[in-house]
């Protein structure tokens, strides 16, 4: 369930290119593409992260304090959704996050996206991870696959679809980790 070594060494290299200093991540886990974040990010740089559990956050949280990176993390326990709902209404975050990174229930990833265009500048990235799926996502329909791949996998593919068809966008899907989807907004 945690980002892979090679998924969170890109995602440091990539928020250095597009010097990222307001980012947000959804779904954090135990912390490690939380980490690589907060190492890429200039020391006033700032993380809005959210999850449902507190604790599997705090289980990184030690690591996190020791690098002495705590102090850009804004944690936030609970849905994700109602949160970037007050962002959306206030207004005032339009265009303010340089990079998100999403990593969280699959079948909210579109009601995140929905949500999250608005919330990234323009040139600003968006990655949803996990887009490939365990490789469900180019399975035969009669392929064997594990009762919660089968469950997400239409979710995943509904996004997959909606990312490529979406004009604000240009998407690159690296298969990187489990496959992260870049989407660069473009209006």
């Amino acid at each position: 369930m945690t980002t892979s070594a090679d998924e969170g060494q890109f995602l440091n290299m990539l928020l250095k290119l597009i010097n990222a200093k307001n980012t947000m991540e959804i779904g954090v886990y135990t912390g490690y593409s939380l980490l690589a974040t907060a190492l890429a990010l200039p020391d006033d740089g700032k993380i809005l992260a959210m999850d449902i559990n507190r604790e599997n956050y705090e289980l990184g949280l030690p690591i996190i304090e020791k690098a002495g990176l705590a102090h850009k993390i804004d944690f936030r326990e609970g849905p994700a959704l109602p949160v970037l709902d007050q962002m959306v209404e206030d207004g005032k975050y339009h265009g303010t996050f340089d990079f998100i990174f999403v990593d969280a229930d699959k079948d909210n990833y579109l009601n995140y996206h929905k949500r999250l265009i608005d919330l990234v500048r323009v040139g600003g990235v968006i990655g949803y991870d996990n887009t490939l799926w365990n490789g469900s996502v180019v399975a035969p329909p009669d392929a064997p696959l594990r009762k919660y791949v089968r469950y997400y996998k239409d979710f995943v593919l509904e996004l997959n679809k909606a990312l490529a068809a979406d004009p604000r966008i240009e998407i690159c899907q690296l298969p990187v980790g489990d496959g992260i989807t870049l989407c660069r907004r473009i209006s």
